[in-house]
């Protein structure tokens, strides 16, 4: 077995039947880490063959998730639909050289084949009536490929070992079926061939292939690539990943607020590691990415940690970068034309206490809201007759001065409650109701700051207004 020794290059070929689920996202990161840190190629490729279940807007939920994860791709998109001629040239070169052949057997017969085998305990696979025969293509014929009867086939996987198959386990693969089209292991090979791909990472539910796929390569003539089969994704419960776990699809992360370096940071440590550290920038991965380090046992998907994560990078985020993250969600709560100067302040006084930008949206909607709606429990506990006259005189103070940053009106507020004998707790929840219409936010100095000194006086106006009418 030769293996190839130049540049490596990668792939990722997603099936555009379905949204692109972790999994999936999970085996495109590990190729795309793979071809950064070695100064390779990364190309993505639509396995798009099966005309009744591929749609459009599937291979657009594709391109856009890689999109937004920034796993980017240095050629494609290719797509298998698009290259029947390569897959049949392969086809032909393989039955020119007496390495595949046609078969006439009909369906029926086949069937009946399969019946006699397991009526024997044997397993029910071609038994070769056509091999042999020289048979040429006609309607309905299929052409397979001349499977070794005897020997092994064996590769040496980057993650899991040396594993071995029995050639007689094997069928006489087809590579081309009845209506003309090209099989799976066929297009695979012949789209990883010409593309130059010379290493394959993915799930470890395609280990029983590989035997297959290197058959064709060595009927071929042409150059095995390395292998490494990552294990599969488990929920919490070490059951199979689905739904129920959090198995969602990576734009629904994307829409609940997640950031594609936090998703990225908690897919790759589903079955690598690097010692006891758990959060990564993207750098860090690509620096520290190693096929060595892949674990052989599966990764567990824990919904939790991946929130801690966001919290992380969301920390890590610069205001900058958040501001321009958080408007569509500012948008969805019908929040437009935002003034970018107080977003950027507003982010800055929430990323610490934000574990998603949805969180961070609703946490910072007061800022903008022309109108500010008065939660009921705290309108009833803290907007009272008592706290009337203490709003009234903090508006007068508030209105005559000119500089507000923090430190001016700590200032300013230590003077008040001196003047007035109260304690900051008297005053700084009424006044937080009042400004935000919740009991929790940032700091209250921060909020101010942000807000500025005409929304100030404009909500604590509503509110002395709102208590009065309440008498």
């Amino acid at each position: 077995m030769t293996i190839m020794q130049d540049t490596i290059v990668t792939r990722f070929p997603p099936s555009p039947t379905g949204y692109l689920h972790i999994g999936g996202a999970r085996t495109g990161l590990f190729n795309w880490l793979l071809s950064r840190q070695k100064g390779g190629k990364f190309i993505l490729r639509i396995e798009d063959t099966d005309e009744q279940r591929s749609t459009e807007k599937a291979t657009k939920a594709i391109l856009d998730s890689m999109e937004w994860l920034g796993l980017d791709w240095d050629e494609g998109p290719y797509f298998q639909s698009q290259r029947y001629d390569i897959y049949n040239n392969f086809i032909e070169r393989l039955i020119a050289s007496g390495q595949a052949y046609h078969c006439h057997c009909s369906p029926e017969e086949l069937e009946k084949k399969r019946i006699a085998a397991r009526a024997k305990n044997l397993k029910p696979k071609y038994d070769g009536t056509c091999r042999d025969l020289g048979l040429g293509p006609v309607p309905g014929s299929v052409v397979r490929l001349k499977t070794p009867q005897n020997g092994i086939t064996q590769f040496d996987d980057k993650v899991k070992g040396m594993i071995t198959f029995d050639n007689q386990e094997l069928d006489d693969l087809i590579l081309r079926r009845s209506n003309g089209s090209p099989t799976y292991h066929l297009a695979v090979v012949a789209d990883d061939i010409s593309l130059g791909i010379n290493y394959i990472i993915r799930g470890d539910d395609h280990v029983n292939n590989t035997p297959r796929q290197i058959l064709i390569y060595r009927a071929l003539g042409e150059t095995i690539p390395r292998y490494a089969h990552v294990p599969m994704i488990l929920g919490p419960d070490k059951t199979r990943l689905s739904k129920r776990h959090g198995a969602m699809s990576v734009l629904a992360y994307r829409d609940m607020g997640y950031l594609p370096d936090a998703l990225l940071n908690s897919l790759a440590r589903l079955g690598w590691s690097y010692g006891d550290q758990e959060k990564f920038s993207r750098k860090e991965l690509i620096e520290k990415f190693s096929l060595k380090n892949v674990g052989k046992s599966a990764g567990v998907f824990d919904g939790d940690k991946l929130l801690d994560v966001n919290a992380w990078h969301i920390r890590q985020s610069s205001n900058e970068f958040l501001s321009r993250e958080l408007i569509p969600f500012l948008n969805k709560l019908n929040l437009k034309d935002l003034n970018p100067k107080r977003l950027e302040k507003a982010v800055a006084t929430l990323k610490a206490r934000s574990k998603t930008l949805v969180e961070m949206a609703e946490g910072a909607s007061f800022f903008f809201q022309e109108n500010i709606t008065f939660d009921k429990e705290a309108d009833s506990k803290f907007l009272t007759p008592n706290s009337l006259t203490l709003l009234q005189g903090l508006y007068k103070k508030l209105e005559k001065q000119t500089n507000f940053n923090q430190e001016t009106l700590e200032k300013s507020f230590t003077e008040f409650l001196s003047e007035n004998q109260i304690k900051m707790k008297e005053l700084a929840q009424p006044l937080r109701v009042a400004l935000t219409g919740k009991t929790v936010s940032p700091g209250i100095f921060e909020v101010m700051e942000v807000l500025g000194k005409d929304i100030i006086l404009e909500r604590i106006n509503k509110a002395t207004d709102h208590i009065s009418k309440k008498r």
